[in-house]
């Protein structure tokens, strides 16, 4: 039986002669992380028994920034620690001599990790958004921007709501299903729970106003904080309704409200935040098409987010429609593991989802408090622990993974094609023309790999269910 390689190489191509090229390898396995390898250069020829992949000079789509999400459980937990470590975690995450976070995601009011239910105008009928401001914002998800900012002052944000103002839902709630676990955590009674395939906003003038100034506004409001908000996804998962902030579409009216009330709003106000559909969590590409489709819609959309069983829409709507732009929105959270398995699978979610387009890829939590346990009770992974008791900081084997990725990947790479479609490598080619090259060995046994570029060969052994990145300059 043939072993399945499972690799990742990021490559950028470069202009420089041999004698000129600097070779960087870096390699992580379990409990050793990011461990710099000796002797990482170029030979005339690949050794012998090693398996030779070509890193083609084919360029495929251009990253726009890769990171994580923004939430209040995460700047929560890092304000219980000491200054030296919180300032060391946004390090870590948004320096470029680190993970180096270039793209980040965040909630537009609470999400299933805020410290509890909130909108940005809770004040029910103000369809002029008289009421609306950022005011919580300001002591909890602003700060956590601001702090990354310091380190990172070219970020890039999108952003996302779980739920509008409860008002102006049909259920008068935040969240959508009754809570069977924990009744009394959410409030809402079976109802008062929203159907699945069935419009969780109202469907009425005043509200599709409304809810249209309220994107409005937001992107008004953090661009006045210093935030420029650079895209905005309608709706995180609109299939699915759920017991915490959530609210169900039909695609139908996502499209009605984009094209008649949100992009005709940005038009007016000269907003110039890219309009997303998503975040899809459909796995049936037909739900994209509709909204896509629309006639009135499709001059706002600029492309569409996907996560969880959305991978399976995601090849479909790449080739089907080549002038949208296509997004990973959310990496799959686990079970609170956070452990190498973990990492692995979501090696696979960025080999999927890179090589069917993504301009951005964009993990989940990035940091929660050592439980990981969401208000409504499900233990989730996140990229850094945090033990508020102990005053102590983990970094997790998913955080290395995405150091692995983005440590030398800049925005404006371009991920290049390999002589085989295989699951185990990717490439890149930054716009300085330098090249990364990481492999991901998920398998038992050791791998043997010979990177061709450029008639140059890159030998690498890699160490069973092992992390490596390559770069050369």
């Amino acid at each position: 039986m043939k072993t399945r390689h499972i690799l990742t190489i990021a490559v950028c191509l470069i202009s420089l002669t041999t004698e000129a090229q600097k070779v960087e390898w870096r390699t992580s396995t379990q409990g050793n992380y990011w461990q710099a390898q000796k002797n990482a250069r170029l030979t005339q020829s690949p050794e012998a028994g090693f398996d030779v992949v070509k890193v083609t000079g084919n360029r495929a789509q251009t990253l726009e920034g890769l990171g994580g999400c923004f939430n209040e459980l995460g700047w929560d937990v890092l304000c219980k620690v000491s200054e030296q470590q919180r300032n060391d975690v946004i390090n870590k995450l948004f320096g470029k001599d680190e993970a180096n976070f270039s793209y980040c995601r965040m909630p537009i009011g609470s999400s299933d990790f805020a410290m509890n239910y909130y909108s940005l105008n809770d004040v029910a009928d103000d369809y002029d958004m008289i009421n609306f401001n950022i005011n919580r914002d300001r002591y909890i998800l602003l700060k956590y921007i601001k702090a990354a900012q310091q380190v990172r002052p070219d970020l890039k944000i999108w952003a996302s709501p779980w739920t509008p103002p409860a008002w102006m839902k049909t259920n008068n709630h935040y969240a959508s299903t009754y809570d069977n676990d924990t009744p009394n955590h959410n409030g809402l009674t079976r109802d008062k729970e929203q159907e699945l395939d069935r419009t969780g906003l109202k469907m009425e003038r005043g509200v599709l106003r409304a809810y249209a100034l309220y994107f409005s506004k937001f992107v008004q409001a953090y661009a006045n904080e210093g935030v420029d908000i650079k895209a905005i996804c309608v709706q995180n998962e609109p299939c699915s309704p759920t017991k915490y902030s959530s609210c169900p579409w039909r695609p139908e009216d996502l499209a009605y409200f984009v094209g008649n009330f949100m992009g005709p709003q940005f038009e007016k106000d000269g907003i110039k935040t890219e309009i997303f559909l998503g975040t899809c969590n459909r796995d049936n590409p037909a739900w994209s098409r509709t909204a896509l489709d629309d006639p009135k819609a499709k001059k706002y959309w600029a492309g569409e987010g996907f996560q969880w069983d959305g991978w399976k829409a995601l090849p479909y709507i790449y080739k089907e429609y080549p002038n949208l732009k296509m997004m990973h929105t959310e990496a799959e959270c686990g079970n609170g593991s956070n452990d190498w398995g973990a990492a692995e699978h979501t090696w696979w979610q960025m080999n999927h989802y890179l090589r069917n387009g993504v301009v951005v890829f964009s993990y989940w939590n990035m940091v929660l408090s050592a439980g990981n346990v969401s208000p409504w009770g499900w233990k989730q992974n996140a990229l850094i622990s945090v033990d508020p008791d102990k005053q102590t900081v983990t970094y997790n084997p998913e955080f290395y993974l995405m150091k692995h990725l983005c440590h030398w990947i800049n925005p404006g790479a371009a991920r290049l094609a390999t002589d085989t479609d295989r699951d185990d490598m990717l490439a890149f080619v930054n716009a300085d023309g330098s090249r990364v090259v990481v492999m991901v060995n998920k398998t038992g046994d050791e791998r043997k790999i010979a990177v061709e570029v450029d008639g140059k060969y890159i030998n690498a052994s890699l160490q069973p269910h092992s992390f490596h990145t390559i770069f050369i300059k």
